[in-house]
C-alpha cells in the first residue's frame, strides 16, 4: 500500500480533532474510550469539558462514581465512564503498564493507538475503518490475527502514529462503509474496491427509542438533572434498572429508588 500519497492527503485534509493536538497519554486515552461507539463531531465537547474536569488520572481516580457518570452522561454506553475510572485508578496508583492491555477496559486496538499516539511505538492501531480500508483494498476478507499481521505490515517505519491516523481518517471520510468516495481516495490506484468485500447486512433491529438502551441512557440523564426517572412500562423499567444497577451505574435506597452511586 502506497505510503507517501496516504500521508500527504492526511497532512493535506485531516479533520482538526482537538485529541490530535497532543501527546498525553492520559488525554489520548480519554479520546479513544469516547470515540468507541461515538461518532467523532459528537465527542468533540464532551472531551473537551471532561478533561477540564479531569485533566489527569488521579483527578478522575478520586472522583465519587456520580460525579464521573454526571460528567459522562450524554454520549451513552456510561459503562465506559467506570471503565475509565478504573483504568485511572490504576494508573494514578501504579503508573502507566508497560502493557496497556492490563488496564482495565483497554483492549488491543485503544492500546496501539495509545502507544502509537503518545509514545511513537511501531505498531498498528486497527479498528472498524481501518479494517475496511485494508480488506478493501486488498480484496480479502481476513479473521482477526490475519489482519492484525496485515496491516503490522503496512506502517512504514518511523511513521505508526502519523498512519494510523492517516488510516482511520481515511476509513471514516472516505473509504466509508456505505456510499464510499472512491474519487478522492488517495489509493485508489491498485484497489480492489469496495464491491470486492461488500459490508455485511444492516441488520433490521427495533427503534432505538424501543430500546433497553434508549431507556438506560434517559434513566441516568434524568438522575444526573435531579430529575424523576421517564415513564416507562413496569417491566421495561425494572430490566433497565436491573442492567444499570449490575453495571455499577446506580444503586437503589431502601425504598427501592434508583439513585447515582
Amino acid at each position: 500500500m502506497p505510503g507517501e500519497p496516504l500521508l500527504n492527503w492526511y497532512e493535506a485534509v485531516r479533520r482538526p480533532l482537538p485529541w490530535r493536538f497532543t501527546r498525553d497519554p492520559w488525554a489520548i486515552l480519554v479520546s479513544e474510550v469516547m470515540l468507541q461507539q461515538t461518532q467523532a463531531a459528537r465527542v468533540v465537547p464532551h472531551y473537551e469539558r471532561f478533561l477540564a474536569r479531569f485533566p489527569d488520572p488521579e483527578a478522575l481516580a478520586a472522583a465519587p462514581a456520580a460525579e464521573v457518570i454526571g460528567a459522562w452522561s450524554g454520549l451513552g454506553y456510561n459503562r465506559r465512564a467506570l471503565a475509565l475510572q478504573a483504568a485511572a485508578r490504576v494508573v494514578a496508583a501504579e503508573g502507566w503498564p508497560a502493557e496497556l492491555e492490563e488496564l482495565p477496559g483497554v483492549g488491543p486496538y485503544t492500546a496501539a493507538a495509545v502507544a502509537s499516539f503518545a509514545w511513537d511505538a511501531q505498531v498498528a492501531a486497527v479498528d472498524t475503518n481501518v479494517r475496511r480500508v485494508i480488506e478493501r483494498r486488498d480484496g480479502v476478507r481476513r479473521a482477526p490475527r490475519a489482519l492484525a499481521r496485515r496491516a503490522a505490515e503496512l506502517v512504514p517505519e518511523g511513521r505508526a502514529a502519523a498512519w494510523n491516523q492517516a488510516m482511520m481518517e481515511l476509513g471514516a471520510t472516505v473509504c466509508r462503509p456505505r456510499r464510499p468516495r472512491c474519487g478522492d481516495c488517495p489509493l485508489q490506484a491498485g484497489c480492489a474496491g469496495p464491491e470486492a468485500v461488500p459490508p455485511p447486512a444492516r441488520p433490521r433491529g427495533e427503534r432505538f427509542e424501543a430500546s433497553d438502551r434508549w431507556a438506560r441512557g434517559r434513566i441516568i440523564a434524568a438522575l444526573v438533572a435531579g430529575e424523576d426517572p421517564p415513564p416507562l412500562a413496569d417491566e421495561r423499567r425494572e430490566r433497565a434498572l436491573l442492567g444499570l444497577e449490575r453495571d455499577g451505574l446506580i444503586v437503589r435506597d431502601d425504598r427501592g429508588r434508583p439513585r447515582l452511586p
